[in-house]
C-alpha cells in the first residue's frame, strides 16, 4: 500500500516516472495537485493556497461530478430538478471537489485509484446508488492518465456527466504565446437562465489572449487530440481524447479568471452545465453499469 507525504503540511500521494512527478490529494476531492516535468510546472499549484477553503483554491485539477458547472431552477442557482418533480441543492461543478476519497491499492508504483460511494449525505442532493473511481497514472514518455469509472450500483437509472478542470502554468503576460489546436462542431455558452446558446465554430485554433474564448464551450470536438501549443517557445501540451472502451468527451472548456491570472484552464467535460435539465451531453447508466471516460496529457515536447 502507497504511504503518504506531506505537501504544504497536508497528506498526498506522490508519483514518480523519469523526470515527472505528480500530487494527488484523495482526501480534497481526489484532486491532482500539481504536474511538474523536468522541475517546470504543467499542472500548477499556489504555494499560498489556503486549505481551509479548498473550493476557492485556483489551481491542480479538481474532479466534477457528478454534474458540473451550475445549475438552475426557476432563475436559482445550485438547483435541479428531477423527472418527478422534486427540486434538490446541487453545488456548482458537483460535491466531490472537497470530499473525501479511499484509496484502493492496486499495486502499481505509479497509479493511484480512489473512490467515493453514495452516502446519507451525497443523497440529499443525489438520491442514487453510485461508485466513483478516479484513476491516476503517470505513465512513460511523460504522459498523465486520468480514468473516471462510474458504476451504477442501485437499481434505478443513474444520470450523470463528470468532467475535469485542470489549471494548466500559464504566466498571464505569456498568455499571447499560446494557442489551443480544437476543432469542434460548435461552440457555445451558459445563459444568466442555464441555457446553452450556440453559434456556429468559426476556427480550428483559438489565441488564449482573445477574451472570448473565456468561459466557452467547445461542443462535440472533432478530433482526437487538442494541442495546447506555446508558439515563442514551442512548448507543447497534447490531450488525446478518445481511448478504447471510453465514452466520448462531449465539450471542452476554456476558462481563466482575470487578465492578470497566472493560469489557464482547459477542462474535458462529458455533458454541458445543466444538462439534467436540456439534456446535451446528459448520461444514463442502466443499473450494475460501468462507464469510463479516460483523458490522458502528452508532456513529452513540454
Amino acid at each position: 500500500m502507497k504511504s503518504p507525504i506531506l505537501f504544504q503540511n497536508q497528506p498526498a500521494f506522490q508519483l514518480i516516472e523519469g523526470s515527472n512527478k505528480v500530487l494527488v490529494s484523495p482526501d480534497r476531492g481526489a484532486r491532482i495537485l500539481q504536474w511538474t516535468h523536468q522541475d517546470r510546472e504543467i499542472i500548477t499549484w499556489p504555494s499560498d493556497a489556503d486549505w481551509s477553503r479548498i473550493l476557492k483554491v485556483r489551481g491542480g485539477n479538481p474532479v466534477l461530478f457528478p454534474f458540473l458547472a451550475r445549475h438552475f431552477v426557476d432563475g436559482k442557482i445550485e438547483l435541479w430538478r428531477d423527472g418527478n418533480g422534486t427540486v434538490r441543492p446541487m453545488p456548482q461543478h458537483g460535491f466531490v471537489r472537497d470530499a473525501k476519497f479511499t484509496v484502493i491499492d492496486d499495486k502499481s508504483d505509479n497509479t493511484l485509484r480512489m473512490r467515493i460511494t453514495d452516502s446519507e449525505e451525497t443523497r440529499i442532493c443525489y438520491p442514487f446508488a453510485f461508485q466513483f473511481d478516479v484513476v491516476v497514472s503517470l505513465l512513460p514518455a511523460s504522459r498523465l492518465e486520468i480514468r473516471f469509472e462510474t458504476t451504477n450500483t442501485g437499481s434505478h437509472p443513474l444520470p450523470y456527466y463528470a468532467g475535469h478542470h485542470f489549471y494548466f502554468a500559464m504566466p498571464h503576460e505569456e498568455r499571447s504565446d499560446w494557442t489551443l489546436h480544437l476543432p469542434c462542431a460548435s461552440w457555445g455558452r451558459q445563459t444568466p437562465d442555464g441555457s446553452i446558446i450556440h453559434e456556429k465554430a468559426r476556427t480550428d485554433l483559438l489565441q488564449l489572449d482573445d477574451p472570448t474564448v473565456i468561459d466557452r464551450f467547445q461542443i462535440q470536438p472533432l478530433t482526437s487530440k487538442a494541442t495546447l501549443l506555446n508558439t515563442r517557445t514551442r512548448q507543447e501540451l497534447v490531450f488525446e481524447l478518445e481511448h478504447p472502451g471510453s465514452v466520448p468527451w462531449y465539450a471542452v472548456t476554456t476558462w481563466t479568471q482575470t487578465p492578470e491570472s497566472d493560469f489557464y484552464c482547459i477542462e474535458p467535460w462529458l455533458g454541458l452545465p445543466n444538462a439534467i435539465h436540456h439534456g446535451e451531453g446528459l448520461r444514463h447508466l442502466a443499473p450494475g453499469q460501468t462507464e469510463i471516460a479516460t483523458c490522458a496529457l502528452d508532456a513529452s515536447k513540454w
